[in-house]
């Protein structure tokens, strides 16, 4: 099985390996829940990291996960593209490495687009970069899961609604792509299957569609 087939199982198990929190039999696997809810295991075992009612897993894997003492809250359908060629070239210019001080408005723009999951070590999987409108922040990106030497994800993409059509996306996913790939990574990504817009983007900054995938997010029953 290629690593990006099962992305967050993949990164647990390997250069992720320290933020990974794992049942007594190590057949389940989470990430550190300050980071996000993703895990990843048989799913026979993946109700033993749930710890109550309140709680929830998000599975990334190219099948829906159900069943065995969880319910479904929620399943979507993905598409994984991954990127092909060299990185275009892009204008830096206004572009800032965000770090611990911009903690609270990376949450605050996170909350308010909904990019995916978002929690209080979120922005530490990696770099991070944004762009601002005087002191607000107004658009960023990252990068999430790696899943093995020479992959990593890009992630956390988001603009203010106020400030969207002015290209901010493209140049942050291009300047994340740049950094990963000095470093020797190539980009992926996932979109939800249905997000033609996003999709097209993707494309149009050098990625193709991989495969399918499916997004279940799972509670106790």
């Amino acid at each position: 099985m290629h690593p990006l087939d099962r992305p967050f199982w993949s990164a647990l198990n390997g250069r992720q390996a320290d933020l990974a929190r794992w049942n007594g039999a190590r057949d389940a696997v989470r990430i550190d829940p300050d980071y996000g809810p993703f895990a990843g295991g048989t799913a026979e075992a993946l109700a033993s990291l749930l710890t109550g009612p309140q709680d929830e897993i998000w599975l990334v894997e190219p099948e829906a996960v159900a069943g065995h003492g969880l319910v479904e809250k929620l399943r979507g359908d993905l598409v994984q593209m991954v990127a092909q060629g060299p990185v275009a070239a892009h204008d830096p210019a206004g572009i800032v490495l965000l770090d611990e001080s911009h903690a609270e408005a990376m949450a605050a723009l996170a909350l308010a687009t909904k990019p995916g999951p978002w929690g209080s070590k979120t922005r530490l999987y990696g770099q991070f970069y944004g762009m601002f409108d005087g002191t607000r922040l107004i658009a960023m990106a990252g990068e999430r899961a790696r899943p093995a030497d020479g992959w990593a994800e890009v992630s956390g993409v988001c603009t203010d609604p106020a400030y969207r059509g002015q290209g901010l996306a493209r140049r942050l996913i291009l300047h994340v792509m740049a950094g990963l790939a000095a470093r020797g990574d190539a980009a992926y990504l996932h979109s939800w299957a249905g997000n033609s817009a996003a999709i097209a983007l993707y494309e149009q900054l050098g990625f193709k569609i991989r495969r399918p995938m499916v997004a279940s997010v799972l509670a106790l029953g």
